[in-house]
C-alpha cells in the first residue's frame, strides 16, 4: 500500500491494468479490489447469498510458481469433513516430495508446518474413482478421511461434469490445481499465471459446483444415506489453509 501511494505523488508508473477483469467483476455482480502494494487483486462475490472471495497474487505454496489464484467459501461443514481433489501429477510430485523429506531428515511424525494437501495425502485413504470418465480419473485423484466421501464429491454429477470440462480447457497444461474442504470451508488453489475473465469465469464455475456438491455429500454423511439429489441452494454457511492478501490486510 505505501509503494503504491508513493508511487501516485511520485508520479512513478501505474501498476497493472486490470480495467478489462474489473469491467468484467462489476457486470457479474462482483467486487473488486487491487491488492496492496498492487501484487495481485481481489474479487468478492456470492453463490446464493453466501460469500466468496477469490484472491490472484502471489503464491502461498512452493509447489506453485509465480502466481497463485485462490478462492474460498465458508460452507458450515462438519469439520470431520475433510476431502481433497488435485491433479494426479500434482499428487504424485507432493508425494515424492513428502517422502524424501521425512527420509532425508529421519523424522517419524509428519509435523503441523507440512501443508494439509501433503499431510492428508500421507494419513488419508485414497477414493476409488473408477466409475468416473476416463477424463476425470486419468486426470484427478482424491484422498479423505472417510474415502467415501470423497468418491460421493468427485461423483456428483454436476461436479463431474466441471472438472471433464476443465480437463480441457481450464486445466488443460496441467498446472498445480487444488480443491478441499477443511475447517468447514472450501478452499482452492490453481497456477495461473495470467488472469483473464475468461479463466476466472471457469475457475468460478468449476469452484461453485466443488461447494454444491460438498454441500450435499455433507447432507449424505448427516443423514448416512445414499448420494442426495442435487440443488441449486446454499445452506447458510488457524490453518495453513490461506493467508489473506487482501487490501489493508496484514500479512501473517
Amino acid at each position: 500500500m505505501l509503494d503504491a501511494i508513493k508511487r501516485w505523488i511520485s508520479g512513478g508508473p501505474a501498476g497493472p491494468d486490470w480495467s478489462e477483469l474489473s469491467g468484467w467483476a462489476q457486470k457479474q455482480g462482483h467486487g473488486f479490489k487491487r491488492a496492496r502494494d498492487d501484487e495481485g487483486f481481489v474479487i468478492d462475490g456470492n453463490f446464493g447469498g453466501k460469500p466468496w472471495r477469490l484472491e490472484w497474487g502471489p503464491p502461498q505454496r512452493s509447489y506453485i510458481g509465480a502466481h497463485e489464484l485462490r478462492i474460498r467459501m465458508e460452507l458450515q461443514l462438519s469439520s470431520s469433513l475433510q476431502m481433497l481433489l488435485l491433479t494426479r501429477a500434482l499428487m504424485e510430485m507432493l508425494e515424492r516430495e513428502t517422502f524424501e523429506r521425512y527420509t532425508q531428515s529421519n523424522q517419524t511424525m509428519i509435523d503441523f508446518s507440512t501443508p494439509e494437501e501433503m499431510r492428508w495425502l500421507a494419513m488419508f485413504p485414497k477414493a476409488t474413482l473408477d466409475e468416473l470418465p476416463k477424463e476425470v480419473r486419468s486426470r484427478f485423484a482424491a484422498v479423505s478421511s472417510d474415502s467415501r466421501n470423497a468418491g460421493h464429491w468427485v461423483g456428483d454429477p454436476a461436479f463431474t461434469q466441471q472438472l471433464t470440462q476443465a480437463a480441457a480447457r481450464l486445466l488443460r497444461h496441467d498446472p498445480p490445481f487444488v480443491l478441499m474442504t477443511l475447517r468447514g470451508r472450501l478452499y482452492l488453489r490453481l497456477e495461473l499465471a495470467l488472469p483473464e475473465p475468461l479463466t476466472i469465469a471457469q475457475s468460478l464455475s468449476l469452484f461453485e459446483a466443488a461447494a454444491q456438491a460438498a454441500q450435499r455429500v455433507r447432507a449424505v454423511s448427516a443423514a448416512g444415506a445414499g448420494p442426495a439429489e442435487p440443488s441449486s441452494e446454499f445452506p447458510n454457511t488457524g490453518s495453513t489453509a490461506w493467508t489473506d492478501l487482501g487490501p489493508d490486510q496484514p500479512k501473517r
